[in-house]
């Protein structure tokens, strides 16, 4: 249920230790205290039935249904096997995202050296005006 950016960022801070307590307080919840990026520490409860539920008092999440570092942070902590899987599934997805860009810059290759020397100066005039076109628009 968190973004990207956070369970990669609660993550690394369960890497660092940076979750300082835990005690689970009923079937599926969790309550900790997470160090923060400087001196502040978060309290932090954690739903595993209901995500959205959950709570921190970091300015990202305090009063709303986010789901923050520190939440993940603690979550890893409460769940370590989680954490070793959630990793595996990162490593994965870089080496599925490194082979799918070998394979679209071989097709590339394969179209560039598949034209003429006239249909390779077209193209490229052709993309040089597109390229100029985005410049002149960002100004």
């Amino acid at each position: 249920m968190a973004s990207g950016q956070s369970a990669w960022r609660g993550y690394q801070y369960y890497k660092e230790n940076k979750v300082l307590s835990l005690s689970q307080t009923g079937y599926d919840e969790y309550t900790g205290l997470v160090a923060g990026s400087g001196a502040d520490s978060y309290q932090v409860t954690i739903n595993t039935e209901h995500p959205r539920r959950s709570k921190c008092n970091c300015p990202h999440a305090d009063g709303r249904r986010v789901v923050c570092k520190h939440m993940v942070a603690l979550y890893f902590a409460a769940f370590p096997d989680e954490a070793k899987q959630y990793m595996k599934d990162v490593k994965e997805a870089e080496r599925e995202e490194e082979k799918r860009q070998k394979e679209h810059l071989a097709e590339i290759r394969a179209y560039v050296k598949s034209l003429s020397k006239k249909e390779l100066q077209d193209e490229l005039f052709e993309s040089l005006l597109q390229l100029d076109e985005i410049y002149r628009s960002r100004w």
